[in-house]
C-alpha cells in the first residue's frame, strides 16, 4: 500500500511555517470542520477583516486553503490534494479539541451557523408553497428519488457535480457515493439554505458554489457524476447547458438528467417562470448525442391514471455517459488543467 506523499524539504518548511501562527492555526482548526466566509471568521475570531484576510492569504499561499468567490463575498475551505494538505492535517489532528480557545471558536462558530441556518429556513419557507405546489402535480417524490438513485448507480464517484442545486436535496441523496461534491446555483439565497442543511447534515466533503450553468468553474473531463434534477425547464438554452455538463464529464462518467416530459401546463410559465413545458425522449438523445455522450437509459414516471392524475405531470429520466478514455486520451486528460474554483 503506498504511504503517504513525501514533500520537499522547503515545502514542508513553508507549511509549517503557515500553520505556526496562533490565528492561522485557528483558522485552520475552523476550517476543517466546514467551509467559512471571510465575514464568518471576523466574528468568529473577534479580528479586524484586514487581518483575517491577510491571514488566509498566507495560508492560501502556502497551499492550505482554497478560495471561492460568491457574489461580493468569499469562502474558504482546507485545500485538497496540493501537497502540504497532509502535513496540515497531521497538525490539526494533534491539536487539542478541548483547549479553551478553540472551543470558544468552535462555539461561536456553531451559534453562526445556526444563526445562517435559520435565515435561510425564514426564506425556504416563504418559497415552499412554491415546491409544493409543483410536487402536488406529478408522481409522489419519493418514487422519483427512488428512481433516480437506482439509475445513477451505485458510484462511488470521486466528484459528483449538482447543477442548479437548489436545496441541495441531491447532494443529500447520494451522500455516501461521492468523495467530495459541488453544488452550483445562481441564486445567493438558495445557496445559503443548502449551505445551511449540508452543514446541519454534516457533509463537509460537499461545497455550494454561485456559478453559471452555462460557463462553470470546472476543468474540462474533471466530474465523474454530473446531475441535472428539475433545472432545464427553467433556461433559455438548456442544450447549451447540456453540451457544457457535457464538457466537464470524465471519460467513463455519468450525466444524470431529470426533467418533466412535454406538458401544456401554461401556467407554469407564468407563475413559476418556467421557460419550457418539458422534454421530448428524442430532444434530450438529441442534445446529448451531439455533446459527445451516448445514451444509457430513459425511464419515465408517470402519474397513477386515474381521473384526478389526468392533469398531472410525467417524470422523465435520462443517463447518459462519456465512453472510457483510450489510452492516447487517457494521457490528455491526465494534463487538465486545475478547477477554476480558486
Amino acid at each position: 500500500m503506498d504511504g503517504p506523499a513525501r514533500l520537499p524539504l522547503q515545502t514542508s518548511i513553508d507549511v509549517l511555517k503557515a500553520i505556526a501562527e496562533p490565528t492561522r492555526l485557528r483558522l485552520l482548526v475552523l476550517l476543517a470542520s466546514g467551509e467559512l466566509s471571510v465575514k464568518d471568521l471576523t466574528r468568529i475570531l473577534g479580528q479586524s477583516q484586514p487581518r483575517i484576510s491577510r491571514h488566509l492569504k498566507l495560508l492560501a499561499e502556502a497551499g492550505l486553503v482554497e478560495r471561492a468567490a460568491e457574489g461580493s463575498w468569499a469562502y474558504f475551505r482546507l485545500a485538497e490534494a496540493v501537497g502540504g494538505d497532509a502535513l496540515a492535517r497531521t497538525v490539526l489532528d494533534a491539536v487539542d479539541r478541548a483547549d479553551a480557545v478553540i472551543l470558544r471558536d468552535r462555539r461561536r462558530a456553531e451559534a453562526l451557523r445556526d444563526e445562517r441556518g435559520a435565515a435561510a429556513q425564514t426564506y425556504f419557507q416563504t418559497h415552499a408553497s412554491d415546491w409544493d405546489s409543483i410536487r402536488a402535480l406529478h408522481v409522489a417524490e419519493a418514487d422519483v428519488e427512488a428512481a433516480v438513485s437506482e439509475v445513477l448507480g451505485p458510484g462511488p464517484f470521486d466528484l459528483l457535480v449538482d447543477l442548479g442545486t437548489g436545496t441541495a436535496r441531491m447532494l443529500e441523496l447520494f451522500a455516501g457515493r461521492y468523495r467530495r461534491a459541488i453544488g452550483i446555483d445562481l441564486s445567493a439565497a438558495m445557496l445559503a439554505y443548502a449551505r445551511a442543511k449540508l452543514e446541519r447534515a454534516g457533509l463537509t466533503q460537499v461545497q455550494v458554489r454561485q456559478g453559471d450553468i452555462y460557463d462553470l468553474p470546472l476543468a474540462d473531463l474533471s466530474a465523474d457524476a454530473v446531475v441535472m434534477h428539475q433545472v432545464l425547464h427553467f433556461l433559455s438554452d438548456p442544450q447549451g447547458a447540456v453540451r457544457e455538463a457535457a464538457r466537464v464529464l470524465a471519460p467513463g462518467g455519468r450525466l444524470l438528467i431529470v426533467d418533466f416530459a412535454p406538458h401544456q401546463l401554461e401556467f407554469l410559465r407564468e407563475q413559476y417562470a418556467h421557460e419550457r413545458l418539458g422534454f421530448a425522449g428524442q430532444q434530450i438523445a438529441q442534445w446529448v448525442a451531439d455533446s459527445g455522450l451516448e445514451l444509457l437509459d430513459r425511464r419515465d414516471l408517470a402519474p397513477g391514471g386515474g381521473a384526478a392524475d389526468a392533469a398531472k405531470l410525467t417524470v422523465s429520466v435520462w443517463l447518459a455517459g462519456r465512453a472510457k478514455a483510450a489510452p492516447a486520451e487517457a494521457g490528455t486528460a491526465s494534463r487538465r488543467k486545475l478547477e477554476r474554483t480558486a
